[in-house]
């Protein structure tokens, strides 16, 4: 983990980033999916210190989720003074896994169903965002690009990232430096998709995966298991392969 100081001047340099990226976008303000844990409570404090609070929507979507994870969303928003939307997708997921299963005649399997709800937020945040000419803000950390703890076209997508290279407890350091409420840092880091904590379901502890991006090694059956996971996961941190061969391109070869 960085030191404090090197922290605190990181997060500085990210907050002037955010209100350059924003300014340079020529975008009016910033959507956050506020799902009430700690990054993105973290990503919204960041938000609201680079542009000003009136600048920032925060939007809640649950998904035939806990109540408990819309207060405590309900809860970051208020303690930022963002603008707080609700959307519930519960209907709207429910509608398109049975079309989809009458259609192709046989169920999704369970992780077909648990990603579909990522990518049902990213639309949303993307449709508000267009609507408002805002640009929506990531609010995935390093540990979980790591080990491809995310979903592809849903929670990894975004127009830009303030936390992607910082570990879990840079983040929670962070949140605390911006008073993120003690609440929501103290929560076990769960994405509301599956009903167990993250690194139950990853079967690893976060803080050995910062462990092996800081020293290279941790403990050996964790270490197998995040080298596999690295390994599998670069399509997630790599942009779409395309097909190339050598062809005249007027663009490239110009500007």
């Amino acid at each position: 983990m960085l030191e404090r100081k090197k922290l605190e001047k990181e997060l500085e340099s990210a907050i002037d980033w955010i209100k350059e990226y924003v300014s340079n976008s020529d975008s009016k303000g910033i959507v956050v999916g506020n799902s009430g844990g700690k990054d993105s409570a973290t990503v919204l404090a960041m938000a609201a210190k680079a542009i000003g609070k009136e600048n920032v929507v925060a939007v809640s979507m649950p998904c035939n989720s806990k109540n408990s994870d819309f207060e405590d969303a309900k809860l970051v928003a208020k303690t930022f003074g963002v603008k707080f939307i609700k959307v519930d997708l519960s209907s709207t997921y429910q509608e398109m896994e049975k079309e989809i299963n009458m259609q192709l005649v046989q169920e999704l399997s369970k992780e077909a169903t648990i990603n579909i709800k990522p990518r049902l937020r990213m639309t949303t945040l993307y449709g508000i965002a267009q609507t408002l000419n805002y640009l929506v803000i990531g609010t995935g950390n390093l540990c979980e690009a790591i080990v491809g703890y995310t979903t592809k076209w849903g929670d990894n997508s975004s127009d830009f990232n303030p936390i992607g290279n910082f570990t879990v407890d840079e983040v929670l350091e962070i949140g605390k430096i911006l008073g993120v409420p003690e609440k929501i840092l103290k929560k076990a880091p769960n994405d509301g998709l599956g009903g167990l904590t993250d690194e139950e379901k990853m079967g690893i502890k976060y803080s050995q995966i910062a462990e092996m991006i800081e020293t290279g090694h941790t403990d050996e059956k964790a270490q197998i298991e995040i080298i596999r996971r690295y390994k599998s996961s670069k399509h997630k941190r790599n942009l779409v392969p395309i097909y190339k061969f050598e062809r005249n391109n007027f663009l490239n070869d110009r500007y």
